[in-house]
């Protein structure tokens, strides 16, 4: 069973250096706060380390290429975070193009073009490059076994995680769905079950997905903009108030 996971993209311009330019393992592991940490991507795991350094005293800006962040997410949701993170601290730059990071001073320097088509340079602390993860599936020798990968170097499984090599199953991260821990687990316990012939199977509706900002933004299921592509205008919406949650 191959469940080897991911490890954070890197972009081929600016690599990992581990002390300027940091992927969310080494944003982790900081031994002190910076004064100003650049976030390069608006998804989940850019969001939630940004989210935890500016709680902790850091000045925080997120580029995104996109016009919104979390772009999967419900647009709804999406909006709410949004304006909640604005309202924590959070500077973003919105349709904002990555160039390059210049790392050959005391501090790096990110450059960016602005959506007019300005350039502009911002001096930081830490870049903390988040633009997601790729499955680990290099240097595991897959394609001399006859494995079979698609275009996303993932691994191409069967209904029963099955491989195109007799014998060799994969789960998780290094096979095509959402890239969470519980997803991959959930994976395993159905892998398990086939073996044992119980016809183990994965509800892929029914995966939560969680942004663990503050506060945290969860979702299972469609989202409306899919819902309605499914069911046209036979999907009906209903919200509630944060504010009137006991929770909240």
């Amino acid at each position: 069973l191959i469940a080897t996971g991911s490890v954070s993209t890197q972009l081929p311009f600016a690599p990992f250096d581990g002390k300027h330019i940091i992927s969310s393992t080494e944003a982790l592991d900081l031994t002190e706060v910076p004064k100003h940490l650049v976030v390069i991507g608006g998804g989940y795991i850019g969001l939630e380390l940004g989210s935890v350094w500016k709680r902790l005293g850091a000045r925080v800006t997120v580029g995104e290429m996109l016009p919104k962040i979390v772009p999967f997410m419900d647009h709804d949701a999406g909006d709410a975070l949004f304006k909640s993170l604005k309202k924590q601290g959070l500077e973003f730059l919105l349709e904002t193009k990555l160039e390059a990071i210049d790392t050959s001073g005391a501090r790096p320097v990110v450059h960016v073009v602005t959506p007019d088509g300005q350039k502009q340079t911002i001096e930081c602390d830490k870049v903390l490059v988040s633009v997601g993860r790729s499955p680990y599936t290099d240097g595991l020798g897959l394609e001399k076994v006859g494995i079979e990968l698609n275009e996303r170097r993932q691994i191409k499984v069967n209904e029963r995680f099955e491989t195109s090599a007799p014998g060799i199953s994969a789960i998780g991260d290094v096979i095509p769905g959402p890239m969470l821990a519980h997803k991959a687990e959930e994976e395993a316990v159905a892998w398990a079950e086939n073996l044992a012939g119980l016809g183990g199977h994965v509800n892929y509706n029914a995966i939560p997905s969680v942004v663990y900002t503050w506060p945290e933004a969860a979702s299972v299921g469609l989202t409306e903009a899919q819902a309605r592509e499914k069911y046209g205008d036979e999907v009906k919406i209903g919200k509630f108030p944060f504010m009137a949650n006991g929770r909240a």
